[in-house]
């Protein structure tokens, strides 16, 4: 089974994250956020990744080092998880529909981190929850994943759908490149012979 724990303390945050990629989208997500907690499961459930994070951080000062730590703790439990990444399809791509929103998401498990992030929402909050940290969070995903991300909006007037569908778009995207391919089960998909920056 390809599994990560990760567990993440600072002055800020106590972060821990479980993640088990060859699994079936279960999740126990406690962040202190209830968006951010709703965006979490979206990834679980379309990724098919069985995810479990508990974090507790600075959240009378704002979301900003929660958000912020959770996505480096997943992006480091989703590089060990994968390990060498021997069989697996590395890229993946999704283009999703949510009522008005259209995003698009494509990423390469190539080692070398890059996010090109073109998708933000048409609001500043949803609620409570400040939209810039969903690009905040797909930027410690991808540098600590060492993913090559890119994330799209082609068109959405609600944030909520825009957000919503970004995360449903990207958990797609990772389901595909993280899946071992029948056709190369043993084979590094690079002709380096090697994936890593």
């Amino acid at each position: 089974m390809r599994k990560s724990t990760i567990v993440r303390k600072t002055s800020e945050t106590e972060v821990s994250i479980s993640v088990t990629l060859d699994g079936t989208g279960r999740h126990d997500l406690s962040t202190g956020i209830g968006f951010f907690d709703h965006m979490l499961e979206q990834l679980s459930r379309h990724s098919l990744i069985d995810l479990e994070i508990s974090a507790q951080g600075d959240l009378h000062i704002d979301d900003h080092h929660t958000v912020e730590d959770i996505g480096i703790a997943l992006g480091k439990a989703l590089s060990e998880a994968v390990g060498d990444k021997v069989g697996i399809r590395r890229y993946g791509s999704c283009t999703l529909p949510m009522d008005d929103a259209l995003v698009r998401a494509t990423l390469d498990f190539s080692g070398r981190p890059f996010l090109v992030w073109e998708a933000d929402p048409p609001s500043d909050r949803i609620g409570s929850f400040d939209t810039e940290l969903a690009r905040e969070f797909f930027q410690a995903v991808a540098v600590n994943g060492g993913l090559t991300v890119h994330l799209d909006r082609l068109r959405g007037v609600n944030s909520h759908h825009v957000v919503e569908a970004t995360f449903k778009a990207f958990a797609r995207a990772l389901r595909t490149a993280v899946e071992v391919d029948p056709r190369a089960p043993e084979a590094i998909p690079s002709t380096k012979g090697t994936l890593g920056p």
